[in-house]
């Protein structure tokens, strides 16, 4: 009779989305560049309220999926919903104005503007213009977007003169300023000290407190797992792993891949 302990299986993971399996769904979302697979057969969901994770290394192809799902690039194949809604392909100004949001890695400010001046351009649709004519209901609105991410400080300072912390605030009150129901939040904890990582999360959690949904990707994964509520955990553009934090600290494909010691 064998002693030998059997081996678990790897839990299959989830493909058959569909659109009332949460508020932003994608099927079979594949993003090919010439010979390039960068998102290959990717399924998940997000519910309303949740903070979801994304994890994966450079390369793995999370950005890509937000610009498929933003309407930055059109999927090669696969199926987005959103709010019950096919909008596989749709514009990213039309997702906007949906209410889905995201900020980006690269920081894109009006320079030459204060603060509360580059959130209150970002609350006029459609078009950017000066901000000359725009009433004081406006910028009584901005001053209020800057205050919930932490600038009220820095409002007539320019984006030049914000430390790196400070223009990924920034970024985070321009999606804001779009009044989105639910974000994409790219790399929001790169570049940031312990302290910082904290003091944004609780900036995120607030949102999310006041009825949000959030996609966040970084590659801190300390403070990402220490936040969210679920990771789907992609490497070369496939999903591998996805669960609570705890279970994402757990999987030893994770752990392979991504944690190493961290997950130690």
């Amino acid at each position: 009779m064998s002693t030998d302990t059997p081996i678990e299986e790897t839990p299959e993971l989830r493909t058959d989305y569909g659109p009332n399996d949460g508020v932003l769904v994608a099927s079979g979302l594949t993003k090919r560049f010439g010979g390039l697979t960068a998102v290959d057969d990717l399924s998940f969901a997000v519910e309303e309220q949740e903070i979801l994770g994304f994890i994966g290394p450079n390369g793995a192809g999370k950005s890509t999926t937000f610009n498929c799902v933003t309407g930055t690039y059109p999927p090669t194949e696969g199926t987005v919903w959103y709010d019950g809604e096919e909008v596989t392909g749709d514009p990213a100004y039309e997702m906007v104005q949906r209410g889905l949001a995201r900020t980006f890695q690269s920081f894109k400010p009006l320079r030459d503007r204060s603060v509360v001046d580059n959130v209150r351009t970002a609350l006029v649709p459609n078009k950017l213009f000066s901000t000359k004519g725009l009433g004081g209901e406006s910028r009584q609105k901005a001053i209020a977007i800057c205050e919930r991410v932490g600038l009220d400080d820095d409002l007539h300072r320019t984006p030049d003169e914000l430390p790196h912390a400070g223009m990924l605030r920034l970024e985070l009150a321009r999606a804001l300023a779009t009044e989105p129901d639910v974000m994409l939040v790219d790399e929001p904890f790169a570049g940031l000290s312990g302290n910082e990582v904290k003091a944004l999360s609780a900036v995120l959690e607030d949102l999310r407190a006041n009825g949000m949904t959030l996609i966040v990707v970084d590659h801190n994964m300390r403070g990402l797992l220490s936040l969210i509520d679920r990771a789907v955990v992609i490497n070369f553009g496939s999903k591998i792993a996805e669960g609570t934090p705890e279970e994402i600290r757990n999987d030893p494909r994770v752990q392979e891949a991504y944690l190493g010691s961290e997950a130690e």
